[in-house]
């Protein structure tokens, strides 16, 4: 794993420097939960154009000051309530983390009602992990036929995260377990879902990540540093 330390000292130079080390299948996601607009437009020089939020209203704040910045893309990365479902929809042009049947069929209704197709990635969770939500193997594909329903989303794949707790080969035989999972959804040819995207690594674990068939990953400290206490 890259040091942190070792990395370049701006957050220009961070970028640079690992997208160096990126495949160009794999998208950069800039995770700028508590960074500042100035931060992000730094990012943003540097060529990022993706970047990640955790709660949509500090989102929507940072976006309206924004706004004169072109060819951006949000993606919604946190745990979304359904109460917050129709501002999302329309904030985001990716929601990584729809984690339940429930919360993708209130979006599918909502993508109608407003006349937008938001992509969405299914958000599991392969190990028991009390912090963190999504389906298990078995709940995903026992929904799966409801899930295809959903046909106002544009269903593109999955998102993980690793239990914190992990050594490396237990990290990447959890990425490598959602790839297979993946894999296996994708054989079963459904009309409205594709599984083209895996949506998993962060700044500790990205390269374990990348290597086990990632194609977007999470990347907030190890870019703009420690957030606030």
């Amino acid at each position: 794993m890259m040091p942190f330390s070792k990395l370049g000292g701006t957050i220009s130079e961070r970028i640079l420097e690992i997208r160096r080390t990126l495949p160009p299948s794999v998208r950069l996601i800039a995770v700028t939960k508590q960074v500042s607009v100035d931060a992000i437009r730094e990012a943003y020089d540097a060529g990022i154009r993706d970047f990640g939020e955790s709660r949509v209203q500090e989102a929507e704040v940072k976006q309206a000051q924004l706004q004169n910045l072109t060819g951006i893309t949000w993606h919604l990365i946190g745990h979304l309530q359904t109460n917050k479902a129709q501002k999302a929809i329309g904030q985001f042009q990716w929601i990584h983390s729809v984690d339940s049947l429930k919360l993708a069929q209130k979006l599918n209704r909502l993508a109608e009602q407003l006349s937008r197709k938001p992509q969405i990635l299914l958000q599991v969770k392969l190990l028991p992990d009390p912090s963190k939500y999504g389906w298990s193997t078995f709940d995903l594909l026992k929904d799966l036929p409801e899930l295809n329903r959903c046909e106002h989303l544009n269903i593109e794949g999955l998102m993980t995260i690793a239990p914190l707790g992990l050594n490396d080969s237990e990290i990447l035989a959890v990425f490598q377990q959602t790839r297979e999972l993946a894999n296996k959804i994708a054989t079963q040819n459904w009309s409205h879902i594709r599984m083209g995207q895996l949506s998993m690594g962060m700044s500790d674990d990205y390269e374990l990540a990348v290597e086990a068939g990632a194609t977007m990953i999470r990347l907030g400290r190890i870019l703009f540093g420690d957030r606030p206490a």
